[in-house]
């Protein structure tokens, strides 16, 4: 997977005052021969870009110490410490020997300059390795920038602190918390297409500095400056949605992928949505931005992919804010289906009934036929609609409302009523009664009133042109976040699939058109 590279010459010198294509310059110059890693290395500047602390994992000779270092070469004359950690490292070869000096005066001072407290830009490779005295002092310094020094509390100047290890913190080794301070945390891989690998054999290794085109790189007082303006940048109600469903994800998988995003990294990785929109020149973040969070929240090899996926997903499952009160067109459109529905068509059955009183009954002139015998019993009966709703066994009634004892009835399936006749000198046949349907569920109803009809239909007019408003605009910001759909820290590939909550939405817009059509189509 690797970013999209402009042809531009490096050598050219800088002359456009435009700041996305200033970093898009940046990295692709400060990656330069770095095969497979052009996304790494723009996620790891935008990490110093944003004052973010960056964790490098994967196998020994993957260059993470030179993309490091490069880092730091996007920099104007950076203040640069490096160091390989073990078992036996000290904290005077990580900040600084003790000053003998101070000691005679009854102080406990170090000698930082030059060492880590003091750098702008620092690399601590196999960083799990060093000693809890190092780490637990790392703690203040990569979160507040502070060194506490004898008695005094010292600025440092630290910019970004990156490591770099092949495993990840064991759990229950005391290192979550100086894990959790690694915000951006990127997978380094061997080369894995056979054309780049061909190409590296014959290359000589890449230089750790590379020279950069005149006035492309960053000055201290314009990282200070940017600072502030990042903070400015807003997260769009896009993004607050993708991350209110990633955060649902993560809780329902919490068993499974053992992880927890603390509040902090949350807040810093949401720093890291907005740098990428600032450095697009954009004043709120995109759904291109959200795909950073795939290296903000996990935490071991094995829930990398899983998380990643998650993160995809709720990105393709968020469409654009467009103006769009879709609930309440919704809710207003069922209302009309509704009422449509009701006063234009039957929703059930009806049937030939007599009404007497509160109650509603079949009137049944029902034949009995005498078994052996060609003669009737002719009767005039009345069957309770409500009876037709069970299986009950039941007499009829008579004119007069009373039980007509010698005949029994139920309905079966299908809607039929069996009649049953019976007296001590006769056999009767059982006599099947059908009720007889006026008009059937979904039939018009006749004689409806014309200027209801003509309401109902202009009311389903005015909600198809609003809906039809709404694709346009739909359509209009859509070519808008196409236009700026291209990110200089995700790959193109990528970015393409934040299309698909767009289509949804679009498709969606449309679906709802199409249904006003039907209401339409119903009041003609």
């Amino acid at each position: 997977m690797s970013l999209p590279v402009s042809d531009s010459n490096p050598s050219t010198p800088l002359d456009s005052g435009d700041l996305r294509d200033r970093i898009r310059m940046l990295i692709e110059q400060i990656s330069d021969g770095m095969f497979e890693r052009e996304e790494v290395v723009s996620v790891a500047l935008l990490s110093a870009l944003c004052g973010q602390n960056c964790f490098l994992f994967g196998p020994p000779g993957t260059a993470k110490s030179l993309i490091s270092r490069r880092i730091a070469n996007a920099f104007e004359n950076p203040s640069y410490f490096e160091y390989l950690m073990n078992r036996f490292s000290t904290p005077e070869e990580v900040f600084g020997p003790v000053s003998i000096k101070a000691l005679k005066q009854d102080q406990y001072l170090r000698k930082t300059e030059h060492y880590l407290p003091q750098s702008e830009f620092a690399f601590l490779d196999e960083i799990w390795k060093s000693s809890p005295a190092i780490l637990n002092t790392l703690l203040t310094l990569m979160n507040e920038r502070v060194f506490r020094n004898g008695e005094t509390l010292e600025h440092a100047p630290l910019k970004a602190l990156i490591a770099a290890s092949n495993e990840t913190p064991q759990p229950d080794q005391g290192l979550d918390a100086l894990y959790d301070r690694f915000i951006t945390r990127l997978l380094v891989q061997p080369i894995l297409h056979n054309d780049n690998f061909d190409y590296l054999l014959n290359s000589a290794p890449p230089p750790e500095k590379v020279v950069l085109s005149d006035g492309l790189a960053v000055t201290s007082e314009e990282w200070s400056d940017w600072q502030g303006q990042i903070d400015q940048v807003r997260i769009s109600s896009d993004c607050f949605t993708i991350i209110h469903l990633i955060r649902a994800q993560l809780e329902q998988q919490q068993d499974a992928l053992e992880v927890y995003v603390s509040d902090r990294r949350w807040q810093r990785a949401a720093r890291l949505m907005k740098a990428s929109a600032f450095f697009h020149g954009r004043s709120q973040t995109h759904h291109s931005d959200a795909l950073l969070l795939r290296h903000c929240l996990w935490t071991q090899e094995s829930n990398r992919d899983a998380i990643g996926l998650i993160v995809l997903e709720a990105v393709q499952s968020v469409g654009f804010e467009a103006g769009m009160q879709l609930s309440t067109l919704d809710q207003a459109k069922d209302t009309l289906d509704r009422e449509i529905n009701d006063e234009l068509f039957y929703s059930q059955d009806v049937y030939d009934t007599v009404r007497e009183e509160d109650r509603e009954f079949f009137r049944v002139d029902a034949q009995f036929e005498m078994v052996n015998y060609r003669d009737f019993k002719e009767v005039e009966i009345f069957i309770p609609v409500e009876k037709m709703r069970t299986q009950d066994v039941f007499s009829p009634l008579d004119d007069r409302g009373n039980e007509i004892s010698e005949i029994t009835a139920q309905f079966e399936g299908q809607g039929s009523c069996r009649l049953q006749y019976s007296d001590y000198t006769y056999r009767y046949s059982d006599l099947i009664f059908q009720p007889e349907v006026v008009f059937y569920r979904g039939d018009r109803k006749p004689d409806v009133n014309r200027r209801l009809v003509n309401s109902l239909a202009q009311s389903v007019r005015e909600l198809k042109a609003e809906l039809n408003q709404l694709v346009e605009r739909a359509n209009s910001k859509q070519d808008d976040y196409r236009s700026s759909l291209h990110s200089l820290f995700v790959p193109s590939e990528l970015t393409e699939q934040t299309l698909v909550g767009v289509e949804q939405q679009m498709n969606s817009l449309r679906l709802r058109i199409r249904d006003c059509e039907r209401l339409e189509a119903l009041c003609r």
